[in-house]
């Protein structure tokens, strides 16, 4: 029973009521102050603050509406319940107005009043988790949670504030791993709609013969097994954002059906004709070049169109490697405080490391990455053995990769081996100034020079 505190307050002139009341709530576990009037139970609250309150509605010296009043100005959270007798119903109404919680009307058995002191105070539980959720979101999907101090990542930075206040449809376009659902999300909860849902649906994943009932619902008998009505992807997102996750999968078939509901805002559930009017905004996200997609056939361009009034497009991790630092240490600790670990950071030879792998993950490789090490982490920090074998080898390159990306990569090292031999060599072998002269750590050097295997005097 003592969900919502442990501290009641129960006003009310009839001794006997008053009396029974208490000690059946204090059989159910409360601590129970009593006052027969509202003065003094006015003076009551003041004094002990109680979590709940309940009080009768016609008393001698103030009543309830006017005890109710005082006490939210007081404490605006408290619950404070009403006892109504036959006749008052109306102004227990009132009360509601004034804001409190509930009203039970006499005559009333003690389990009733039980019963409904425990769903007020569960509502209330569910609104407070309610809260706290929305917040632990907003804080989830917040700016500072899109880590990145690059050129690159600011430009990005500074389109999602731009467009979040707008009602304008964004495309986030990005190699897989670089984190378009986070921007996303980003987008929606720095928006007036935060308060609202926001629903993912990856198209590349929908089976097409899904995909119209998925996001647009169905009314029971519309198929077989089709058992209930269901509300699609689109009414569950009303008021707020939807993200269509990998647009350029959605077949061109369907293509046409979101194309009308974008222009028109209504759906029809399958089995009904019946429009609905949805209001949500729309963002989507995109591994594929969309403009190729149109080019080949594969993508409507009316459809691109109205999808594409913002496009943000994201750099892979090998052109923001000034971010990869920031990156790693906040997977860091991430995983360390998940696993009670209590890791420093990373070795000077590990960031260096990791700023010359190629990334072809991005940061969702960086991520996996990051969180190996710290299970395979024995130290105080992350060193270069706790790396993974294609990151200590500095390439981005693994069994099963085309031929061409290995060529690829070939050309890369030789193209750096003759540059930092013609740096030492314009240096005379003085490796500070070498490194100065290539724009690189005098670390990265070294772990240049060991990886690529340079005869250095």
């Amino acid at each position: 029973m003592k969900i919502c505190g442990h501290r009641l307050l129960i006003v009310e002139d009839e001794p006997l009521l008053r009396i029974t009341m208490a000690d059946a709530l204090r059989k159910e576990g409360w601590a129970v102050d009593v006052a027969e009037d509202g003065v003094k139970g006015a003076a009551l609250f003041e004094h002990h603050q109680h979590d709940v309150v309940l009080s009768d509605l016609v008393m001698p010296r103030l009543g309830g509406v006017d005890l109710l009043k005082r006490i939210k100005a007081l404490s605006p959270d408290t619950i404070v319940v009403i006892i109504t007798a036959h006749g008052t119903v109306d102004r227990a109404v009132e009360a509601m107005r004034e804001g409190a919680s509930d009203f039970i009307a006499k005559p009333f058995s003690m389990a009733q009043l039980v019963v409904r002191l425990s769903n007020v105070c569960s509502v209330r539980i569910l609104q407070e988790q309610n809260v706290r959720l929305q917040a632990q979101l907003e804080q989830r999907h917040s700016f500072s949670n899109i880590i990145g101090r690059s050129k690159p990542m600011q430009e990005v930075f500074d389109l999602i504030r731009l467009v979040a206040d707008s009602e304008a449809s964004v495309i986030v376009h990005g190699e897989s791993g670089t984190g378009k659902e986070m921007v996303a999300s980003a987008i929606h909860f720095n928006s007036p709609r935060r308060a609202k849902p926001y629903v993912r649906v990856s198209c590349a994943s929908l089976p097409e013969s899904l995909i119209e009932s998925e996001l647009f619902g169905y009314e029971k008998g519309a198929f077989t097994g089709a058992s209930e009505r269901r509300i699609g992807r689109f009414e569950a997102a009303s008021g707020g954002t939807l993200f269509l996750d990998e647009i350029g999968e959605l077949p061109l078939t369907f293509q046409v059906k979101l194309l009308r509901v974008l222009q028109e805002r209504q759906i029809e559930r399958l089995g009904s004709n019946r429009p609905i009017d949805v209001d949500v905004r729309i963002v989507s996200a995109s591994v594929r070049s969309l403009e190729e997609e149109i080019r080949q056939n594969r993508f409507r361009e009316d459809l691109y169109f109205r999808v594409n009034t913002v496009a943000i497009d994201l750099p892979p991790l090998r052109e923001r490697r000034v971010d990869i630092p920031l990156l790693a240490d906040a997977f860091l600790r991430e995983f360390a405080a998940d696993r009670r670990r209590e890791i420093e950071g990373f070795s000077d030879d590990a960031i260096d490391l990791l700023e010359m792998y190629q990334w072809p993950g991005n940061v969702r490789e960086l991520r996996n990455v990051v969180e190996r090490a710290v299970l395979f982490c024995r130290g105080p920090v992350v060193t270069v053995d706790e790396l993974p074998p294609n990151v200590r080898g500095g390439s981005a390159a693994s069994v099963g990769e085309p031929a061409q990306v290995v060529a690829m990569q070939e050309a890369v090292e030789k193209a750096e081996t003759e540059a930092i031999r013609a740096a030492l060599a314009a240096t005379q072998g003085r490796r500070t100034d070498a490194a100065e002269l290539l724009g690189i750590s005098r670390k990265t050097l070294w772990e240049k020079i060991k990886t690529l295997e340079i005869a250095v005097d």
